[in-house]
């Protein structure tokens, strides 16, 4: 267990970054953070950063020399650079959960080796592949790049034959990953953290909406049956273990209208869907992966309130921040990015309802006041 004044490596200087280094202040840590970039969120709450390139050998060791324990706050950086991190410092979660988490292929092979259920897919090497994964898995499915995907981007719906070569050539790099496309009736997702002595607790499960690809609404806890709800943990407990987690992991999926849980994917990180733990929960997931990276114990991820979050995308929302900040209940929190490019996430703001009183569409709509959809 690390002591207080204990100095916590953070790799990568997002947002997700910015609030674990909150969540470990909190604890009596210090955070040093690895960015390539100067003054990134994360950096600004923290006590120092390392500023160069993630897979840069000399930069590497100049980082892991100041901390004592190393985690990151984002999948696209450079796995080889995790194992050169783990030969100095202990780095958590693993460089081997990385990789998985990074590439979509080994992600759902994992799935199937350890019999988590996972929608039919279809590694695509070659055009032929293409073609054959049409005949398979019938249109419309969904084309996605292997690695550096996320909010909406590198992944294309196929609907008929004359989409095929048009996104064959658009998606970069190949392989790609051809995936059936699911007829859902809702998006949930689990966080589950696991300790250094093992212990395991998912947060509740929450359920997402998004907009433009990029999550928009997410509502904790999923608006589903409990018997579906207890299966979501379960699967994401059964992912933690047997990726011998240490840390904190999103587990995205979908509930498909037969009431099937389908695994989409992992994110070995805090993740957006779960940004309403920070108000809802006593400890939130930032405060949860920060105790299981300095090997604290990991208390209840229990949820006193009923709650909605509201991602603030590009200018548009942080044009809404003067009335979120004028009205009592809207509970904001900005990244401190300094340009609010389209599409980017600026913010967000949580809503807080009593225990188990969630309302519905309307009065959530309500809620919201400016940032209603």
């Amino acid at each position: 267990m690390l002591p207080p004044n204990s100095i916590i490596g953070i790799v990568g200087g997002g947002q997700l970054g910015r609030m674990s280094s909150l969540a470990a202040a909190q604890l009596g840590f210090r955070v040093h953070i690895l960015s390539d970039s100067a003054d990134g969120p994360a950096s600004q709450v923290s006590m120092a950063t390392t500023i160069g390139p993630y897979d840069d050998p000399d930069t590497l060791e100049r980082f892991a020399k100041q901390v004592d324990v190393i985690t990151f706050e984002f999948e696209n950086i450079s796995a080889k650079g995790i194992d050169l991190l783990s030969q100095l410092k202990p780095v958590y979660p693993s460089g081997n959960i990385l990789r998985i988490s990074q590439d979509r292929l080994k992600e759902k092979q994992f799935m199937i080796d350890h019999h988590i259920p996972v929608a039919p897919w279809v590694a695509i090497h070659k055009m032929e592949d293409l073609k054959q994964a049409a005949e398979l898995l019938n249109f419309p499915f969904i084309l996605k790049t292997t690695r550096l995907g996320y909010d909406g981007k590198g992944q294309a719906i196929i609907r008929s034959a004359e989409d095929l070569q048009l996104a064959f050539d658009a998606l970069k790099p190949h392989p790609l990953i051809a995936e059936k496309y699911v007829d859902f009736s809702c998006e949930i997702s689990v966080m589950v953290v696991r300790g250094q002595d093992k212990t395991i607790c998912t947060f509740d499960v929450t359920e997402n909406q998004h907009k433009n690809g990029i999550l928009n609404l997410s509502f904790a806890p999923a608006r589903i049956p409990p018997d579906l709800q207890e299966k979501a943990r379960s699967c994401a407990i059964q992912i933690a273990e047997s990726l011998e987690l240490i840390g904190i992991l999103g587990v995205e999926m979908f509930v498909d209208k037969q009431d099937n849980i389908l695994i989409n994917e992992i994110a070995p990180r805090p993740h957006n869907s779960g940004h309403w733990t920070m108000n809802a929960c006593s400890v939130s997931q930032f405060e949860m992966h920060i105790r299981a990276v300095a090997g604290l114990p990991l208390p209840p991820a229990k949820r006193h309130s009923d709650a909605v979050m509201k991602n603030l995308i590009g200018p548009e929302g942080m044009a809404k921040w003067k009335d979120i900040v004028a009205i009592p209940g809207l509970i904001g929190h900005l990244y401190g990015k300094d340009q609010a490019k389209p599409g980017r996430k600026m913010g967000h703001v949580n809503i807080l309802f009593p225990f188990n009183t969630m309302p519905g569409d309307f009065g959530i709509q309500a809620a919201l006041g400016p940032l209603k959809d």
